[in-house]
């Protein structure tokens, strides 16, 4: 598009003026989203090998093995399944259908690479962290900015988010979405941002088309079939959609309650009760008979009281820290200079666009505080309602993870951010590079904890049991040789877990089907076969 032109006197005749002049809006977004995806890999690389753990020890070899070969099935698969998971207390329906095209995918680029699938499941969970620190910074240029998004600098939140994000990448325990499930959680804290940033950018100066409007309720009745963390993007997206209507905008009420980001919110919830209570009144009756899944059973009492404010500040990343590490020394080594060296790196070169980048005024910067502490008190309410939760608090395990910290964490990070730009000083620039500094060496020593934690796990035998059947299913042979060798580690696994026949069960189903699979044999000859 070349600038318009209009009619002027011609210039005198003068010497030249050269003006230096910073790069161009679209390399500042370039920039402001590369290091959203570069500032978590240190972070997350020292877990590129952990072992699965749970259920990922069984379902990364049962997915792959039933779908490598027809990712198509996974849908009629999985919707075969609903009645049994609805008597267990949960109706996921698009997020099982994603959990099992990651789990696919993990063994897929495994078997390609010729990698442990333990490797293959790292790597799928960190492009959903990537995404996850992507869609941050975008949500909170959504909130903040007035006009269009990509015509106009990033603001200063950009260059921050990034890194206060990172920082809350720990592995911090057994459940914790950076350890479990990380693919799957991280992914749908993603969507719950990224649907909510869509809704600020609605342009409140046309007209909903009608077109859109069934796509609208159907949307609204998909994240009401996905799982527990997408059902908080309504509350969220309501919020931010006001906050950012009424405190950057400047909206008066009438406008605020009918405009077309409005709508369209209201049309997502729409579509989304419907369904959402339908499911709620279905597992409230199986669960009233005592047989829900305890992970997916909502207790509500005294003891959801006493979580709540715990889990609104698990996020932390020192609590966190101790989490991932209660053990042992992590200050030091080589993980801790090399995380320095390139998240440092990275920060210098936030600082360095800091004059260029777009300021965010005192309102700007009170929406996304009100977005992001919505979401920090979604996120922990959620948790709190979950019995594993409460028990972990009531031992005084505070900043252990569980599925909410994929939001808390996040929107913490935000929160942080925002708080921060509302400090209104003649230094406040100074006071962005020092949040800056602070934020890379919180990230720095996340990378250190995420080794250690990985080390104090693999001293458990059954990790690295795993870790072995990853390798000899990575390097699989067919042959007689190969076969005694898998009959050894599935002998190791029956003595590890004697007290657990539906481990050994699904064990024997799990690596069967991904041994047929692979070479058309039998996983242990003779026994499984």
């Amino acid at each position: 598009m070349s600038a318009s032109t209009i009619d002027a006197p011609a210039a005198p005749r003068a010497g030249m003026r050269f003006v230096v002049e910073g790069p161009p809006v679209g390399a500042l977004w370039r920039r402001a989203l590369t290091r959203a995806v570069l500032v978590p890999l240190p972070v997350l690389a020292p877990l590129v090998a952990l072992a699965p753990s749970r259920d990922h020890r069984f379902n990364l070899y049962w997915h792959g093995g039933l779908f490598r070969d027809d990712p198509l099935r996974i849908v009629p698969h999985t919707v075969d399944s609903l009645p049994g998971y609805l008597r267990l207390g949960n109706f996921r329906l698009f997020g099982r259908m994603l959990e099992k095209a990651l789990d696919t995918a993990a063994y897929a680029l495994s078997e390609v690479l010729g990698l442990p699938v333990n490797v293959g499941l790292r790597l799928v969970s960190f492009v959903s962290a990537l995404v996850l620190c992507v869609v941050a910074v975008l949500l909170a240029e959504s909130v903040v900015a007035r006009g269009r998004l990509f015509r106009r600098a990033p603001s200063t939140v950009a260059a921050v988010v990034p890194f206060a994000v990172a920082a809350g990448f720990v592995a911090a325990g057994g459940s914790s979405p950076i350890v479990l499930f990380g693919g799957l959680y991280l992914a749908s804290a993603a969507l719950v941002l990224g649907v909510t940033a869509a809704l600020c950018r609605v342009d409140p100066e046309k007209p909903l088309r009608r077109w859109v409007m069934p796509l609208l309720l159907a949307g609204g009745a998909a994240l009401a079939a996905f799982n527990e963390i997408a059902y908080l993007t309504l509350p969220l997206a309501t919020v931010a959609v006001t906050a950012r209507g009424w405190l950057v905008l400047g909206w008066r009420p009438g406008r605020l309650f009918t405009g077309a980001p409005a709508q369209a919110v209201g049309l997502l919830w729409v579509g989304f009760l419907p369904v959402f209570l339908a499911v709620r009144v279905v597992i409230q009756r199986y669960c009233a008979a005592g047989n829900c899944y305890r992970g997916s059973d909502v207790q509500f009492g005294p003891a959801t009281v006493e979580a709540l404010p715990v889990r609104a500040i698990a996020w932390l990343p020192p609590l966190m820290w101790r989490a991932a590490a209660p053990r042992g020394s992590w200050l030091g080594g080589l993980v801790l200079i090399a995380a320095v060296l390139i998240i440092g790196w990275l920060a210098w070169l936030a600082v360095r666009d800091l004059p260029r980048l777009s300021q965010v005024g005192r309102r700007a910067a009170s929406a996304l505080a009100v977005t992001a502490g919505t979401l920090v008190l979604l996120g922990a309410g959620m948790g709190s309602l979950n019995a594993d939760v409460q028990q972990l608090v009531a031992s005084g395990r505070w900043g252990y993870g569980w599925r909410d910290s994929a939001v808390t964490t996040t929107a913490g990070a935000l929160l942080l951010v925002a708080l921060i730009h509302l400090v209104r000083t003649r230094l406040a620039t100074g006071v962005l590079v020092a949040a800056i500094v602070l934020f890379a060496i919180a990230a720095s020593v996340s990378a250190a904890v995420n080794k250690r934690q990985r080390d104090i796990t693999m001293t458990n035998p059954a990790a690295r049991l795993a870790d072995r059947i990853a390798v000899e299913m990575a390097d699989f042979d067919p042959g007689g040789g190969g076969g005694a060798r898998r009959c050894e580690l599935r002998a190791e696994f029956v003595k590890l877990h004697a007290g657990s026949p539906f481990s050994v069960r699904r064990f024997d189903e799990s690596l069967e089907i991904a041994s047929r699979q692979r070479a058309g044999v039998a996983f242990c000859p003779g026994v499984t076969g």
